[in-house]
């Protein structure tokens, strides 16, 4: 079986240290990741080749973090059917609130789970669990996870 394999995009390069905490997960969950900077506003062809063929690339899970109006996530799920993990990203104007309530106000049909402003540690998390659906190794790293976290 091939590895578990999330597709981590950006809408901005300035986003890449808010996103790091996922990586930090995915690597101790043995988790591939294909990471990305991509626009939904200035690069929308670009983002749907990309959103079409992660699964040939073994993407089974999505995590889209970005800021402001933050229609990345809600774009990318417009295009596929996979499990998609919204992060909003905190911003100057109006702390991230905007992109919070961007992601989880998605029309009926087209779903995006939404994690807490900066979340994207939660956002690896919850995609995890739903890979440790599939993937025994994935599950008892996730377990393994817990249990020291419960130990302080």
């Amino acid at each position: 079986m091939a590895a578990p394999t999330v597709a981590l995009l950006m809408g901005s390069k300035s986003d890449m240290e808010k996103v790091a905490p996922a990586e930090e997960i995915f690597a101790e969950m043995g988790v591939k990741v294909i990471k990305e900077v991509i626009s939904a506003h200035r690069q929308p062809e670009k983002l749907r080749e990309f959103v079409r063929s992660a699964p040939s690339e073994g993407v089974e899970v999505f995590i889209a973090a970005a800021g402001k109006a933050a229609h990345l996530p809600g774009v990318v799920a417009s295009m596929t059917t996979l499990p998609v993990i919204g992060v909003p990203i905190s911003s100057r104007d109006l702390g991230g609130l905007d992109a919070l309530l961007s992601i989880v106000q998605m029309p009926r049909g087209v779903p995006v789970a939404a994690v807490a402003i900066d979340g994207a540690a939660n956002a690896a998390l919850l995609a995890c669990a739903m890979l440790a659906l599939k993937y025994e190794a994935v599950a008892s790293a996730l377990e393994e996870f817990r249990r020291r976290m419960s130990e302080g």
